[in-house]
């Protein structure tokens, strides 16, 4: 989660979003719409939720770095993010968290239609790069409902931290699923 550089998190991001979509795009229909035993929701809900996820940390990080622009906040080249945001990510790793209701999969959407607006999200993602590169992704924040006021570089991993997340909910729900 400790990143040098705006490019090092969008790859560590990408290469998260590979490995979710290689994952679940092997599995069948019938295993992505089935609900395990102790889970809220399917395989197919949980990328819904994840492409909701993302196209919401998306437009906040677009917001927090046209404020950067308007206020000319250069960047100083780091990429930062604070040892709070660390250290709550360390505490609620194993912890199930409750997704608030407004990125609840609700839609019906399928896997297909879900990665697209992913990929939809990721290349707005894309053009946000030299935005990141270019002004301060670190004074401007929003409130993220478990990890406090976050800037936009803490966004921007959280993004991959959470696929990760859910891509190590997925992998585990499968064995549940397999057997």
């Amino acid at each position: 989660m400790k990143y040098r550089s705006v490019d090092e998190a969008y790859n560590a991001n990408d290469a998260i979003r590979s490995k979710l979509k290689e994952t679940v795009l092997s599995f069948t229909a019938e295993q992505v719409d089935t609900l395990p035993a102790g889970e809220k929701w399917t395989i197919k809900q949980i990328v819904e939720h994840v492409s909701l996820v993302n196209e919401g940390v998306v437009r906040i990080c677009a917001k927090l770095l046209s404020k950067a622009e308007s206020a000319n906040r250069l960047s100083s080249g780091e990429f930062v993010v604070s040892n709070s945001f660390v250290e709550k990510g360390v505490e609620v790793v194993d912890v199930k968290l409750e997704a608030p209701e407004f990125v609840h999969p609700v839609h019906g959407a399928s896997i297909d239609d879900s990665f697209a607006k992913l990929d939809a999200s990721m290349e707005l993602a894309a053009s946000l790069r030299e935005k990141f590169q270019k002004f301060d992704g670190t004074e401007a924040k929003f409130p993220h409902p478990y990890f406090g006021d976050l800037s936009a570089h803490e966004w921007l991993v959280l993004s991959g931290a959470h696929e990760a997340r859910h891509l190590k909910q997925i992998r585990n729900m499968i064995e549940k699923i397999s057997h």
